[in-house]
């Protein structure tokens, strides 16, 4: 009887096992599981979705897909020329991306790695899903699939472009082999007001993860986003990096396909000169990324090893100049940044990053960013400025056509904002009478000597400056920059040779000078300028900016301290405020206030006010 017992309890067991675990039923998963199960598809889980599947499944195919996704993938084409339901569309796409993605992962010898083509397949099915002409009605936005097919568009269409492992993109018209058939390609540029010329390479920008920024920002959308790398130019021979899309337009349908008539044109837009196509009448958005081509230039950009390196080392590390981080468009606004004291450009890179995705900004400004050796004279370095500034707008426009040009803000932190004030002001005088009540006009000076002596005490405001926005900048001097600090880093900052000979000149004019007497035996460097007790600092500060050019001010502050009590730890609120301002903004932070987004989003109000002062935008379009 033992065995027929033993045999007894194993049948009640699996009566009891199969009781608890039916062939159909629901289990109760987490909340985070449930989601990835609902929304699982090629691109997040390497597995088609329940809509591919079922699909698949009206067809009978799902088993022979598992066997033979080529060959299936052709049978289901045969059912789209009969079959006139969009869904069939739509599967298309996902299982044509699946499958590009298991080719791309093949190593198997002999098989045909024509992975490219099926992603590219994948692009032209999503698109004709989302924007073809059908018996159906267009597809529901609130549909899941109408959002994923976007996703296929896109991503299919930048892997199909991609021609090697540094994600570089070709971008060619001519015949392209796709499984259904031949599709005639057509490349054009209806969007891309850049000289194309001057365009070295394109990226998909999909292919990198940025880091180091807080936010990366994308415009949802049809296309795919690119970065745009320029040849080398300029004063520092970088290449510019900026963001662009190519967008598939496709005409015809899937038995124009299967035919061999199918055409398409790959279209490709600047994305500051263009942010939607029209397609069928209606206006699409393009998908666009802004982020990638800032983080993409300061991966490994030479401009790292300025700041305190250059603040040392004067014009030799590195030129002082203008920076464009777009190509030059007419018609928009140059917005110049300009770092303060042992500082760089890339200071700034948290605020382009934020302000370049406002629409606004993005379609009327342009960004330029000054770079000069902090060490030196700040009136020294005001000159180059100014000279840099006027030279750039000759070069860009040496017939006076652009007025953008001529409506120019600077935005300064610190000792930027000394510079930019710099070019915003008219001095007369009063600088060189600090120093001398000698007419300077009637002194014996060889031309060279009067040049440098006069670009270094008399300023007038540049007609290109409409604005200039300060920002923890230190009018009357940082309390931090004592004598000491003075004198033991003036012994390591090497001067430029013109320096010198300013320095030099007026050493020799004996009596008809009075220098302050900290710089009586020693060249002034920037330290010097933004003592306390620098008259020529105090003397610039009770200056207003002149007529019409507006000014703005930022000051940081940190703590709880209220005006015109607190500092920022390096200068006081005291030292920051300007009765002329137009406005005063007061952010919690430190001296280093630039990526703050208190500080970005004021810096944006004011630019928007700007344009609409200037008549770019209706005001209130925010």
């Amino acid at each position: 009887m033992k065995p027929y017992l033993r045999i007894g309890g194993l049948l009640g067991m699996l009566l009891i096992l199969a009781g608890c675990t039916t062939p159909i039923g629901a289990t109760k998963v987490s909340p985070q599981q449930a989601y990835e199960h609902l929304h699982q598809n090629a691109l997040n889980s390497g597995q088609p979705s329940a809509e591919a599947l079922r699909v698949l499944n009206r067809y009978n195919l799902r088993q022979a897909f598992a066997s033979q996704p080529d060959a299936t993938l052709a049978k289901l084409q045969a059912v789209a020329c009969t079959d006139d339901r969009r869904d069939v569309l739509y599967a298309l796409a996902e299982l044509n991306y699946w499958n590009a993605g298991r080719i791309s992962r093949s190593v198997k010898p002999g098989v045909a790695r024509h992975a490219p083509d099926s992603y590219f397949a994948a692009a032209i099915y999503a698109y004709l899903y989302l924007e073809g002409a059908s018996q159906e009605a267009l597809p529901n936005p609130f549909d899941i699939r109408y959002r994923v097919a976007a996703d296929f568009y896109n991503r299919g269409l930048a892997l199909s472009l991609i021609v090697n492992t540094n994600a570089r993109v070709e971008l060619a018209g001519g015949p392209r082999q796709t499984p259904p058939g031949v599709v005639s390609v057509d490349y054009t540029q209806p969007g891309m007001a850049w000289d194309l010329s001057v365009i070295k390479e394109f990226y998909s920008a999909d292919e990198f993860v940025v880091r180091g920024l807080s936010t990366r920002n994308r415009d949802s959308g049809l296309g795919a986003p690119l970065i745009a790398v320029a040849g080398q130019s300029g004063n520092f021979a970088e290449p510019l990096r900026a963001p662009a899309t190519v967008f598939l337009r496709v005409n015809g349908n899937v038995r124009d396909w299967s035919a061999g008539r199918l055409t398409a044109s790959l279209e490709l837009y600047a994305t500051f000169d263009a942010t939607q196509v029209v397609v069928n009448g209606r206006k699409v958005p393009l998908q666009t990324d802004t982020t990638a081509p800032i983080a993409l230039w300061l991966n490994d950009s030479p401009v790292w090893q300025l700041g305190l390196a250059q603040f040392f080392n004067g014009q030799r590390l590195a030129k002082s100049g203008l920076r464009r981080s777009q190509p030059y468009t007419p018609g928009r606004i140059p917005v110049v940044f300009v770092h303060g004291t042992a500082s760089s450009p890339v200071w700034w890179a948290e605020m382009w990053n934020t302000l370049r995705a406002d629409p606004v900004l993005r379609e009327r400004c342009q960004f330029w960013a000054y770079n000069y050796a902090s060490g030196n004279p700040i009136t020294y370095t005001a000159g180059l400025l100014r000279n840099d500034l006027l030279g750039e707008i000759h070069q860009l426009d040496p017939d006076g056509k652009d007025p953008a040009l001529q409506h120019m803000v600077i935005i300064g932190h610190s000792q930027g904002g000394l510079l930019a004030k710099l070019t915003a002001i008219d001095t007369g005088d009063q600088l060189w009478q600090l120093i001398s009540k000698t007419n300077f006009d009637a002194l014996n000076l060889d031309p060279k000597t009067r040049g440098l002596l006069y670009s270094n005490f008399f300023f007038k405001p540049l007609p290109c400056v409409s604005r200039v926005v300060f920002i923890a900048t230190p009018h009357r001097g940082s309390y931090r920059n004592t004598q000491f600090v003075q004198r033991f880093l003036n012994r390591f900052i090497d001067m430029p040779g013109e320096v010198l000979e300013a320095s030099a000149s007026l050493f020799k004019l004996g009596d008809t000078v009075q220098l302050p007497m900290g710089i009586r035996n020693e060249v002034p460097s920037s330290l010097n300028g933004m003592a306390t007790d620098n008259p020529f600092l105090l003397k610039l500060a009770e200056i207003p900016v002149a007529a019409p050019i507006k000014a703005n001010s930022i000051i940081a502050i940190q703590g709880n301290d209220q005006p015109p009590k607190g500092s920022d730890g390096v200068v006081t609120y005291t030292s920051a405020h300007v009765d002329y301002a137009e406005s005063e903004f007061i952010v919690r932070s430190g001296h280093s206030c630039q990526g703050n987004p208190a500080t970005i989003e004021e810096v944006r109000r004011i630019l928007l006010e700007d344009l609409a002062a200037a008549g770019k935008f209706p005001t209130g379009k925010q």
